[in-house]
């Protein structure tokens, strides 16, 4: 699910994919913490108010002999608050020595100062691929998701979520361009359905081998929980410092 588009969806995200990481970082375990400001609130000082400004990230990577795990937490802060607390955890196994193909499954959920975000469990497919240098890497997901009724005025219902996800490095490994995009059906207040999308392309300049600088921008549509007028489409960047441990 990621974050709440309903009630929540003010929050900075992440999201990746292990294989991702795995080819990201040409290691079997991968570990990072990032640290994103956040531009959203100054350049929508209406729409979002109440975005928090500072976001921590921790994310890691395990791969094992059946496929890969693959976790990570954000943490946003106010000036006053830790505001909340959110993580996705997924599992694939691979389907085949060498295949291209795996079965994915995966939780999301979290706290917040007002209480919890909507819990959502989700299982599908995964195609994952990459170069032969591992410069370029793309995966490919579709998965049932399940939202789960988590607090007052939320249900349970059924969904769908379509996930791409790419990585480019070059200059000499100095440089990455990386990303996602995600697409699935979330519900309106009414209880009517709509198609969220929301993507969050990063470049990074890779200082050295542990540290990286660069930014972060969040595009979406029928995300962001809007009460002040009717627009939907947003676009939020973020500076962003990065340790790989």
């Amino acid at each position: 699910m990621k974050k709440n588009s309903k009630f929540f969806s003010f929050q900075h995200i992440r999201a990746a994919v292990a294989v991702a990481l795995l080819v990201f970082n040409g290691a079997a375990q991968a570990q990072n913490l990032q640290l994103h400001y956040d531009f959203g609130r100054t350049l929508y000082s209406s729409e979002q108010a109440e975005r928090p400004k500072v976001t921590l990230t921790l994310e890691q990577f395990k791969a094992d002999k059946w496929g890969s795990w693959f976790y990570f937490v954000d943490v946003d802060f106010s000036r006053k608050f830790t505001e909340s607390a959110y993580a996705e955890i997924s599992r694939e196994f691979n389907l085949g020595k060498n295949s291209p193909f795996a079965a994915h499954i995966e939780y999301n959920g979290g706290l917040n100062r007002f209480g919890s975000f909507q819990q959502a469990a989700l299982v599908g497919g995964a195609y994952n691929g990459h170069t032969a240098d591992f410069s370029k890497t793309w995966s490919v997901q579709l998965m049932y998701k399940r939202y789960f009724k988590s607090y007052e005025n939320t249900r349970a219902y059924h969904s769908f979520q379509l996930t791409g996800v790419w990585g480019l490095t070059f200059a000499d490994k100095k440089c990455t361009f990386s990303g996602f995009i995600d697409l699935w059906r979330g519900e309106k207040a009414n209880g009517h359905g709509q198609l969220v999308v929301i993507s969050e392309p990063q470049f990074w300049y890779n200082a050295t081998e542990n540290l990286s600088v660069g930014t972060e921008i969040e595009i979406s549509n029928n995300f962001i929980y809007n009460t002040q007028n009717d627009k939907t489409f947003f676009v939020n960047p973020t500076l962003a410092v990065k340790w790989k441990f």
